[in-house]
Parts: C-alpha cells; sequence; structure tokens
C-alpha cells in the first residue's frame, strides 16, 4: 500500500535516502509541476500540464517522474482558511490516491497561500496577465515544494 500522508514525519520516514521530490499544483484545468534536488535544498519550477482526462494525464506524470529519478511526490492541498477541508481538497486527495499505484510515497501539504503569493510576486515583477497565467501554476507548485522541503529538513541538521 502506498503511503498518502499529511505527516512529514511519516513521509520522511518513507524516503530514508532522501532523494529528488516532485511538486504538483493540481487545478481543475492545469498542473503545475515542480521538482527539488536529492538533498533537498531548493525547489525549482518544472512546467505546467494541461489537464484531460486522468487515464491520459496518468502515464504522462508516471514518464516524467521515472525521467527525473523521483522519490516521493508533494501535492498542494487547498484547505480553507482555518485549516479545514475546502470542496478542492477532496479532490486533490483523490488525485493523490489515484496516483497511488505507481509506487511513490506522497505527501498531501498546505498550499493555503502559495498562489496568492506566486500572484504577488509576479504583479510586483510587472508582468503581464498572459505572462502571470503562463507561469502561476508551475511557481505555485514551485513554492508549495519549498514549503515541503523547508519541513522535512527542519531539525534533521
Amino acid at each position: 500500500m502506498t503511503l498518502v500522508t499529511t505527516d512529514r514525519v511519516a513521509f520522511r520516514e518513507a524516503l530514508p535516502q532522501g532523494g529528488r521530490l516532485i511538486g504538483m499544483d493540481v487545478g481543475t484545468k492545469t498542473i503545475g509541476l515542480a521538482l527539488c534536488d536529492a538533498h533537498w535544498t531548493i525547489a525549482s519550477p518544472a512546467y505546467t500540464v494541461n489537464r484531460g482526462k486522468f487515464s491520459k494525464d496518468k502515464p504522462a506524470l508516471a514518464t516524467f517522474i521515472e525521467q527525473q529519478q523521483v522519490k516521493g511526490i508533494v501535492i498542494g492541498l487547498p484547505l480553507n482558511l482555518d485549516g479545514s477541508n475546502s470542496p478542492r481538497s477532496q479532490a486533490s486527495r483523490a488525485f493523490a490516491h489515484n496516483l497511488g499505484d505507481l509506487g511513490y510515497p506522497i505527501l498531501l501539504w498546505d498550499e493555503r497561500w502559495s498562489t496568492q503569493a506566486v500572484t504577488r510576486t509576479l504583479l510586483e515583477a510587472d508582468a503581464s496577465r498572459a505572462r502571470r497565467d503562463e507561469l502561476v501554476d508551475k511557481l505555485a507548485a514551485s513554492y508549495i515544494l519549498q514549503g515541503a522541503i523547508d519541513g522535512l529538513v527542519a531539525g534533521m541538521e
């Protein structure tokens, strides 16, 4: 049974040797992807996938994950501001469980502020609306992944 959890300690224990992680910002129309190095130092945006049928998206994601030698998956969990589940939370949990048979441990990570933080940064950089639309999902995935790796390495030094 593949681990799907919100518990960073359990996720960390499932990856005793560390390894490269992929971050995903799963939206209704797109999936933003980000990658980090095997030592969990820094997350970088990778690209954005336009969502179609899950039966077609899953093999493409699996191929990318394998090519990148990923060891674990971090998926943004959209919670309400009070920390309770939102309607989108269930969709993200279902997405994670549907990826479970790929065999990688999956960490669901609180993404409440990711899109707002990235959008604010892009606005401050005076990015055009088209450029923001092009970048926001993969940058949000990077923001989510960076938060997760910071949480995973905290206290390990």
